[in-house]
């Protein structure tokens, strides 16, 4: 699985690169904020949600830590998408963070 650091996905962001985040922390956790432009899907509904995804794009997994989002990203991985696991989580992310809203 490739990994990839809070620091090179700020600098995605910075540079207006076109990413695609998932976050797979529970709804209580995202409350706390997200990254902006993220799509929030908890763990334990990724297998469900799998519709909602695209195989033709890479994904950037993202958690607290970075062990859920591990998880997720060989689970996405054998199921045949590409992925990134974002090391050191939301715990080490030092870029913008936004309200996320659930209408």
């Amino acid at each position: 699985m490739d990994i990839v650091t809070t620091k090179e996905v700020e600098k995605k962001l910075d540079d207006h690169e076109l990413i695609h985040l998932i976050d797979v922390r529970e709804v209580d956790e995202v409350l706390q904020g997200v990254i902006p432009g993220v799509t929030h899907i908890p763990l334990g509904l990724l297998e469900f949600r799998l519709h909602e995804l695209d195989k033709s794009k890479e994904y950037i997994m993202v958690c607290r830590s970075g062990n859920r989002s591990g998880i997720a990203a060989q689970f996405l991985e054998s199921q045949g998408f590409h992925v990134k696991n974002m090391v050191g989580g939301m715990l080490e992310w030092e870029g913008k963070v936004v309200q996320k809203n659930f209408d």
